[in-house]
């Protein structure tokens, strides 16, 4: 690379002191080993592109300036022997002041406290030039000395050169430089040679900087082949090596949603996840109010993508002008939607944006509600346009804004109408609770569902008997996560969501064929009162204090007994998930509701105060209690039932022997 001789005697160079901040951030990027060193670079070429975006805006409206027909370009040169590299733009350019108030000095409040946190908990250098905004300066991670040599675009304005070596001061002296824009010359130091290499520059450029909109073209210092010979002229001598452009400059995301096509979208997915498979869907937003947004967004089919797909962070690759600032911001999005892959770019955003700055940046509030509400409002026009494709998305990713709604009250909104459950009356398919309540009778008042491990088991529950006779559908709510849901989402359109396990719950009256079903059956064969009474009191002295109480059922049809949350147990929901997350967790006491018409309980209470083997009795509550328990998806001792069931299988077997069978024996 060639250099410019200076206009001026060597006693024209100015020494300048850096201010404290300054001296303090050099000494942390100087002295400290990191490993995203790489970072200068993207950081240069983003003032670089800053720099040409900026003349090319002035000349719109002012053809004076410096070098009019200069391309606008980024230029980068290595010397791998030299151990130098040098980035060159012709945009704006500097003047005197301007590089004393861009390279020389930080107004920031609060650094110097910043920095000794910086230096006591290994602060990430992203951390550190995003706290600043000084970009700039992480180039004294790799450089021994930089030399800044610039000139203005202004017709008056000469050049200058700025020299440092990171230390406590910098130079400046005058210099004659016919063209605009600024080169930025790199004294590299030992460890940091890999950045005179032009593998290595084209790989962090297509990492960082690939859709600058600019062509940032690299001058190699030599051929990047390996056949030698091939590498020489007609004359044997070295042939100068080709410029090579780097980045692809158009940016997916910045381009026309229109103007896409779906192979494009999808060949985009693929480069940025390693998935094999199309996503399910994908989003193209393009916004200027409340903030400006360019983002393509994507849901894959599936939550587990193979080995490479899923094998990273989630959080979405984050752009400013088309400048990557984050590799994976988990900010931008709520965390249930985690599973959604994409780009985002914005120029309201400052290109340093730490983790510090996103919950303080307005920019960034205004775009995580406009990402969140195209998702939701997209998620809507999948179900409405497509059921069975949304029913894909659903069975993959529902959990996701199940946790949404129980964990974020503000989005509940956003996320109610999408829910989907299977319920009592639909079979395999799919309900929302707007379709629920669009079905419900006129005189039911609340949406009925019943928590269960998993649709089967919710299906045999005895809480549904009565509903199913009824005809009032319930909803199977069998994820973990559902407990939690529940306890969140309280109502919908105005009516409650009621647990079927519910000790209180308010039922809508039976109809008049129904109730005269029940009382000829109750007239037939129930129990009476006296002896219900007496049985009521055998359960209580062999269960004690494993139940809060035994009453007769009002809705059971054709179980014997079932377990119900009393009235005051506000947790009900969640006993699922605290038993699989609390140690030495214990199951509650609940309420045991008899069928006073069974038939196991109709016999079971006549054989109170008779002649009857009284181990038999025993059992049999015994063994009606742990199956209560099993079907409320609590544990019971399967040893002492075990040991139960033979005495009843022996009890059974013994009841159909013939009379003469037994006296032969």
């Amino acid at each position: 690379m060639t250099e410019e001789t200076n206009a001026t005697e060597p006693n024209a160079t100015e020494p300048m002191e850096y201010r404290t901040e300054v001296k303090q951030l050099l000494d942390i990027l100087a002295h400290s080993l990191y490993t995203d060193r790489e970072i200068f670079l993207r950081e240069l070429i983003s003032n670089a592109s800053d720099a040409l975006h900026r003349v090319q805006f002035e000349m719109l409206t002012n053809p004076d300036v410096v070098d009019a027909d200069a391309e606008l370009a980024i230029r980068i040169e290595l010397d791998a022997e030299a151990r130098t590299l040098m980035i060159a733009d012709s945009g704006i350019g500097m003047n005197r002041d301007e590089l004393i108030e861009n390279l020389g000095t930080i107004a920031h409040s609060g650094a110097k406290n910043f920095l000794q946190n910086a230096r006591e908990n290994q602060a990430t250098v992203e951390e550190i030039i995003g706290q600043f905004g000084v970009g700039f300066y992480s180039v004294f991670m790799v450089a021994h000395e930089v030399r800044v040599r610039t000139r203005s675009f202004r017709t008056e304005d000469q050049g200058w050169e700025w020299r440092s070596q990171g230390d406590s001061q910098f130079t400046l002296q005058p210099l004659e430089k016919a063209s605009r824009g600024t080169e930025i010359f790199i004294q590299l130091k030992e460890d940091a040679e890999e950045f005179a290499s032009a593998w290595r520059i084209e790989q962090i450029v297509q990492r960082h900087s690939d859709y600058v909109s600019f062509p940032i073209v690299l001058i190699g210092d030599a051929p990047d082949t390996e056949d030698v010979e091939n590498a020489k002229d007609a004359d044997g001598e070295a042939r100068a090596p080709e410029p090579k452009t780097l980045n692809r400059q158009t940016a997916l995301w910045r381009q026309r949603p229109g103007g896409v096509e779906a192979d494009e979208y999808n060949e985009f997915y693929r480069q940025l996840t390693l998935d094999r498979d199309d996503p399910l869907v994908h989003v193209h937003m393009v916004a200027d109010a409340p903030v400006n947004v360019r983002a393509i967004l994507y849901i894959p089919t599936q939550r587990e993508r193979g080995r490479m797909g899923m094998a990273r962070e989630h959080g979405l690759r984050l752009y400013s002008r088309k400048i990557l600032i984050q590799e994976r911001n988990q900010d931008l999005l709520p965390d249930y939607y985690r599973f959604v892959d994409g780009v985002v770019d914005s120029d309201d955003l400052p290109l340093n944006v730490s983790r510090e700055m996103v919950q303080s940046n307005p920019v960034m509030r205004q775009l995580q509600r406009a990402l969140a509400n195209r998702i939701a409002r997209e998620l809507k026009n999948l179900a409405q346009n497509d059921a069975e494709k949304y029913t894909a998305f659903w069975r993959e990713f529902g959990v996701f804004l199940k946790e949404g709604i129980a964990m974020d009250l503000t989005g509940q909104d956003s996320l109610r109408e999408l829910l989907r459950f299977q319920s009592s009356t639909r079979g395999d398919d799919w309900i929302s609770l707007n379709d629920y309540v669009a079905a419900m009778a006129a005189d039911q008042e609340a949406i009925y569902y019943v928590l269960g491990e998993d649709v089967k088991a919710a299906a045999r529950s005895p809480h549904l008997e009565y509903f199913r006779a009824q005809k009032l559908e319930v909803l199977y709510l069998v994820d973990p996560i559902d407990g939690f849901m529940v306890s969140s989402l309280r109502e919908f359109e105005g009516k409650p969501l009621r647990n079927v396990d519910d000790a209180g719950l308010d039922l809508p009256e039976k109809d008049a064929e129904a109730r005269a079903t029940e009382e000829d059956a109750q007239n037939d064969s129930a129990l009476d009162d006296a002896q219900f009474t007496q049985l009521v009191e055998k359960f209580t002295a062999t269960l004690g204090e494993r139940v809060r109480g035994i009453r007769a059922s009002r809705q059971l049809v054709s179980s014997p007994c079932r377990l119900v949350s009393p009235e005051d147990s506000f947790d009900r929901d969640l006993q699922r998930i605290l038993r699989m997350t609390e140690e030495g967790y214990e199951a509650p006491t609940k309420l045991l509701e008899l069928n006073r018409k069974h038939p196991l309980i109709v016999n079971l209470g006549r054989m109170i105060g008779r002649d009857v083997d009284e181990l038999l009795v025993t059992a049999t509550i015994e063994q009606l209690f742990s199956n209560a328990q099993l079907l409320d998806g609590q544990p019971a001792n399967p040893v002492d039932m075990v040991d139960r069931i033979q005495t009843l299988m022996e009890a059974a077997v013994a009841s159909k022997v013939p009379p003469e069978s037994k006296d032969a024996a």
